[in-house]
């Protein structure tokens, strides 16, 4: 099926008022930025829906296949167009009708005639076409209210185009359209659930891990990396800070009794994510915790963590069901890497009877025996920053 354009409806930002610009500019640059392979695309943004059209078919085709990851949207339809012959109307509608699954559907023919001037009427129309498809699909039923298949047609003055489709779109906002924070990642299964939710809500992100070889090996780190990769492909940058943080891990376990380790490990993680948070201008910081899942994930624990920073801390998945956690990151593609079954340097030093109720001021106690500022500083100087999705790779071109 040949098909002229795409048909992309906002949802969700048609509700906003006068700077609903700003949100249709951001979807548009999302979509350059999402389909900067494709150089034939053109965009034309009005108030209340977006048109994509290109020269090349297999461009269209690239863009159904990829524009359900594309934030902001809630659904697209592709457009055919035929001239405003009747017979070539009919053929055309039997076009689209072969390209979809029709077997005992329920069915409608809708049809909005904006040219005045076009021979026949509305229900003329809408009669002569739907006739014509149910001689040829007998397996069809006629159903007005909420069919499964609603051909829709509408003659313009140059054309007339028809579109049967509605294919659901991501949702959400536009990328871009409410800042940026940093997403805690840990390579779990939580952490990239907690980066995709945010990212549906239009907040660019950042991700920060932490790394502590020899303990944890190059795969756990290959682990995130492919991680922030895959959340790269919803529409924009991701930048991966990796900490050096042996040392501070050998240090707390010098220092902090057995027990309460686990906290202290997580209040050093959100003071330097802090850190690098304000460096790279970002305004909150996100994490994949749920209540009550682990030790550290307790309100008196979460409560200990939180009182290292003002900076609003954001955690998409606290009242969420580990299983409903799992179903997300199936459907985004991130279980199969999140399992893998490489250490983390959450894991390596887990203690046998963590606290679950830890007293803040007997934390900040054993704390204040170590001074740990100059280990952060030297962790946030020393880390590594890599950007997704990698650019390929130019060395063998830089051979020839």
């Amino acid at each position: 099926m040949k098909w002229e354009k795409i048909l992309v409806r906002y949802g969700e930002l048609s509700t906003k008022g006068r700077n609903r610009k700003q949100f249709i500019s951001h979807l548009r640059n999302n979509i350059r930025f999402s389909f900067v392979d494709l150089p034939n695309i053109k965009i034309q943004a009005e108030r209340d829906r977006m048109f994509l059209t290109s020269s090349d078919d297999s461009e269209i085709d690239a863009l159904i296949e990829r524009l359900p990851k594309i934030f902001g949207i809630q659904s697209f339809s592709p457009v055919a167009s035929c001239s405003k012959d009747l017979e070539d109307i009919q053929a055309t509608a039997l076009q689209i009708m072969d390209s979809l699954d029709n077997h005992e559907k329920t069915f409608r023919v809708t049809v909005k005639r904006s040219d005045k001037f076009f021979p026949l009427d509305t229900y003329e129309l809408q009669s002569l076409v739907a006739s014509n498809v149910l001689r040829k699909y007998s397996t069809l039923k006629v159903q007005m209210k909420k069919p499964e298949i609603d051909l829709r047609i509408e003659v313009l003055n140059d054309a007339v185009y028809m579109m049967a489709q509605v294919i659901p779109g991501a949702g959400g906002m536009p990328l871009g359209s409410n800042g940026r924070s940093l997403l805690m990642l840990s390579g779990g299964i939580d952490s990239p659930v907690a980066g995709y939710m945010l990212l549906k809500r239009g907040v660019r992100l950042d991700a920060i891990h932490f790394h502590s070889p020899p303990f944890t090996s190059e795969r756990s780190k290959e682990k995130v990396m492919d991680l922030a990769n895959q959340l790269s492909h919803f529409g924009a940058t991701v930048r991966l800070h990796v900490i050096p943080f042996t040392d501070i891990q050998q240090s707390i376990q010098a220092q902090i009794p057995e027990n309460v380790s686990m906290t202290t490990t997580r209040r050093l993680m959100m003071k330097i994510a802090d850190l690098v948070r304000e460096e790279i201008g970002a305004l909150g910081i996100v994490t994949g915790e749920s209540l009550g899942q682990v030790a550290s994930q307790t309100l008196e624990s979460l409560t200990a963590i939180n009182a290292v920073t003002s900076t609003p801390i954001f955690r998409p998945l606290i009242s969420m069901d580990k299983l409903d956690i799992i179903d997300i990151a199936r459907e985004i593609g991130t279980y199969e890497t999140s399992i893998l079954p490489y250490e983390d340097c959450c894991t390596i030093f887990t203690p046998s009877c963590p606290k679950t109720k830890p007293k803040l001021e007997k934390v900040e106690y054993y704390e204040s025996f170590k001074d740990f500022d100059e280990l952060i500083t030297e962790a946030v100087q020393n880390r590594e920053v890599l950007s997704f999705p990698m650019k390929k790779s130019n060395d063998f071109l830089n051979l020839l």
